[in-house]
């Protein structure tokens, strides 16, 4: 069956639809680049069998999926590329450009259920300590404590990197232990910053004013600045916690992304109410949020089979 394309009024392009969840749902910069590479990789595919964005049918979807599957994604990588595309043909569909949705019929693919990753007590404190702890010939001392201050950052407010990385010095109230983030969605929400982080940031925040550079004139507003006096990115955050992984030898995967999980789950395993701790986190549903009980759960089960003589 050939595919003849609706010319009578101009379909809109891929940025069209970036530009609308830019200025309508106010995604972060990475979710957008995000959205972006996975459209552009369908605008592949199609294109590789003459076919355009508005002509697409179910069997074009279909094998989209079986494409990036054979390309070796992971089923949650398929899913999360497929729930892009489908919101872009939602948004042309509701624009009347085109009269069929091709992948509202796709389903998920399955995938495994994986609990989040996190670090118990000790390990966590191990870390964020490392900055203190461990000698480093190559740094100056200042840089030991901007570590030091954004790991510890990082933990006590469950955060996410994104969070971390955009705060300015107007965010920060060291005097009653807050501090200001803007989360998805560009939902604002107060987090509380412990003792530890508190110590800290002020040692850290009294040396900054001697390495942050002036942008147009003003000194750069970050809280947490690079060694060039900017203000520091998700991938320099990324490199230095990797620096300090690999001195504490904890044996386990570690991503900024795994304080988060952290902070939820050692609340959790502290009594914290699960609402309150939705709350701190920034998410919008519950259901999201009650995944880290099946982390408590899993680390009991794991604690009994180990001392339980009949357990094994």
């Amino acid at each position: 069956m050939t595919k003849v394309r609706d010319t009578s009024v101009d379909s809109p392009s891929r940025d069209d639809y970036l530009a609308y969840l830019a200025s309508v749902r106010n995604l972060s910069r990475h979710t957008m680049e995000s959205y972006a590479r996975d459209l552009e990789k369908f605008e592949t595919y199609l294109a590789g069998r003459g076919v355009e964005p508005q002509s697409a049918e179910v069997a074009d979807a279909r094998g989209f999926v079986s494409w990036l599957t054979q390309e070796g994604l992971s089923p949650r990588s398929v899913n999360r590329m497929v729930s892009g595309v489908r919101g872009w043909y939602r948004f042309m569909e509701r624009r009347g450009h085109v009269s069929v949705n091709p992948f509202a019929e796709i389903h998920s693919l399955r995938t495994e259920k994986r609990l989040p990753s996190f670090l118990f007590e000790e390990e966590m404190a191990r870390l964020v300590e490392m900055p203190s702890r461990e000698p480093c010939a190559d740094r100056e001392e200042f840089w030991k404590l901007r570590d030091r201050a954004a790991l510890e950052t990082l933990y006590s407010t469950g955060c996410r990197i994104s969070e971390l990385v955009s705060l300015d010095l107007r965010d920060v109230d060291l005097k009653n232990g807050t501090a200001r983030v803007l989360g998805k969605g560009a939902k604002e929400r107060n987090v509380f910053l412990g003792a530890s982080a508190v110590d800290a940031l002020r040692s850290y925040m009294s040396l900054r004013p001697f390495h942050v550079r002036a942008a147009g004139g003003e000194p750069v507003q970050a809280v947490f600045i690079n060694q060039r006096g900017g203000r520091i990115t998700d991938r320099g955050v990324r490199f230095i916690l990797a620096e300090y992984l690999a001195r504490a030898n904890l044996g386990k995967h570690v991503t900024p992304h795994t304080f988060r999980h952290s902070f939820a789950t050692h609340l959790l395993d502290r009594g914290a109410d699960i609402r309150a701790v939705q709350e701190l986190l920034g998410h919008a549903s519950l259901s999201t949020t009650q995944v880290y009980t099946h982390v408590g759960l899993e680390k009991l089960k794991k604690v009994y089979r180990r001392a339980h003589p009949h357990a094994q």
